[in-house]
């Protein structure tokens, strides 16, 4: 291991303390759904690569993704997205001091290459293994940006608001000497969010993935044309069968914890979304344009040419349902910050990359005198930069796994 040992600001307490951190370079491996990721981060706080292949002309046809392919995507991309990832670094497999590995939530089959090449390589190499929850490690991408900008200057205890196409989650987040503990106050109900954006994409005849589609459109419509009203949460969640329970992703979580929970729910908005279209009579527009954007010679249609097949009318509707999405977010997740007085504000996952949530939440958070901060949108999605900089303080707690594990397509962050 090396014996460089830079000297970095206490993050956790906010000061001007000086601790000493280990010089550790960590190969990151993150496979939970549809992109295989490999990165090599040094001391948490310096990507020195960070490779990503993704699937989306693979599941594009289908209009979400199909488990199946998907594992069978990362058995054939995972060697050379870890070679390339040594390779940007400088690295090699002798090189590097630990090995990180992404053990869920996420898709069993797909959580399960990552896990058996990261065993793989961890056992014939004689390095630590790290496991790593991925809703953890989105968290932590917000962290490493911050380290590398110098920026280290956090007020505890942070909020951190997980949105993504598998996940819609609130986390009050603490650290006490590198251990990070996190507590659930709020998790959606039924589809998450980015699930609810890639749905209605593919109901309107937008393509595959949604998020990034519906969100280059909404400028170009009327956000105030058509009404939607969010579901609020009243009731316990039915799917919490008895206590102790843990959950499958979003649906199945911890038991609450004293204190309100702050719950989303967005199953409500696409069946509103497919009556505004029936009752509208906009199927057979819909139909046109899917078959013109499948007739395409193009693997993925540009923004420009999906513009072009939508109608004013469609526009609007985008443009709506995106607004009514995005003051759902921030409303409740700047509800829960009142309500637990938090200090700081992390807004992390896929749908963070949304240019409408990100201006909104800085907005209104600013209103309120609470900083929020963001992941770059190249560290908003699935990636292993992440999960490297996630496996930094269980490296320096020695928290290492045997061989044994299995993956946890459920997994809870605690």
């Amino acid at each position: 291991m090396s014996s460089v040992f830079p000297v970095v600001k206490n993050f956790a307490r906010g000061d001007d303390t000086a601790i000493i951190m280990p010089d550790a370079h960590i190969l990151g491996i993150e496979t939970s759904c549809d992109e295989t990721g490999a990165a090599v981060v040094r001391s948490g706080q310096r990507i020195l690569s960070n490779v990503v292949a993704s699937q989306i002309a693979t599941h594009q046809p289908y209009g979400g993704v199909v488990p199946e392919l998907a594992s069978r995507e990362h058995l054939r991309a995972i060697v050379p997205v870890v070679r390339r990832a040594l390779s940007e670094a400088g690295q090699t497999y002798a090189s590097v001091d630990a090995i990180a590995v992404t053990q869920g939530p996420g898709l069993a089959g797909a959580l399960l290459v990552g896990i058996s090449y990261a065993k793989a390589l961890a056992f014939a190499l004689e390095k630590p293994l790290i496991v790593v929850n991925h809703l953890e490690g989105h968290i932590h991408a917000v962290l490493l940006e911050q380290r590398q900008s110098g920026d280290a200057d956090l007020h505890f205890p942070v909020l951190a608001l997980v949105v993504s196409g598998g996940h819609t989650h609130l986390y009050l987040a603490q650290v006490h000497e590198n251990l990070w503990t996190y507590r659930n106050i709020g998790h959606t109900r039924d589809d998450a969010a980015g699930e609810a954006f890639d749905k209605v994409a593919k109901l309107l005849g937008l393509g595959y993935p949604g998020g990034p589609i519906i969100d280059g459109l909404a400028p170009h419509g009327d956000p105030h044309a058509v009404k939607f009203q969010i579901a609020q949460i009243k009731h316990p969640d039915r799917r919490d069968q008895k206590q102790g329970d843990h959950v499958q992703g979003d649906h199945r979580q911890l038991p609450a914890a004293d204190g309100p929970h702050f719950d989303f729910s967005y199953s409500g908005i696409k069946t509103a979304v497919l009556r505004y279209v029936e009752t509208q009579n906009m199927k057979a527009a819909i139909e046109d344009r899917r078959r013109a954007l499948g007739g395409m010679e193009k693997d993925k249609p540009a923004l420009e040419d999906i513009l072009r097949l939508c109608d004013r009318q469609t526009l609007n509707l985008v443009a709506s349902f995106q607004r009514s999405m995005v003051n759902d977010l921030v409303m409740k997740t700047l509800a829960a910050a009142r309500e637990y007085e938090v200090r700081t504000l992390f807004v992390s996952g896929g749908v963070a990359a949304n240019r409408e949530l990100r201006t909104t939440f800085e907005r209104e958070a600013g209103m309120q005198g609470l900083p929020v901060f963001f992941p770059s949108r190249a560290l908003s999605t699935d990636n292993a930069a992440m999960i490297a900089a996630a496996a930094f303080p269980k490296f320096l707690r020695g928290e290492f796994v045997a061989m044994d594990f299995c993956a946890e397509a459920g997994m809870a962050l605690r």
